[in-house]
């Protein structure tokens, strides 16, 4: 491979190599990315549930037991 890309000028190896790339494989890139960024977002989401469920939880059970002292 680095026998092939020897003679060729710098803007074939840097410039148009990488835009036929992504030409090609643009399709699944996008798809990846978008799969990642929503895995994200749901993970996030979540967390920030169940963050919010054991905030809840607390709060309930310390304010019944509070209750119960009297």
């Amino acid at each position: 491979m680095r026998e092939i890309f020897t003679g060729l000028p710098w803007w074939v190896k840097w410039v148009a190599v990488p835009v036929i790339a992504l030409v090609v494989f643009g399709g699944l890139i996008a798809t990846v990315v978008g799969f990642l960024i929503g895995l994200l977002f749901k993970l996030l989401l979540f967390v920030a549930l169940v963050g919010g469920l054991i905030y809840v939880v607390r709060k309930f059970t310390a304010s019944s037991s509070s209750r119960g002292d009297w």
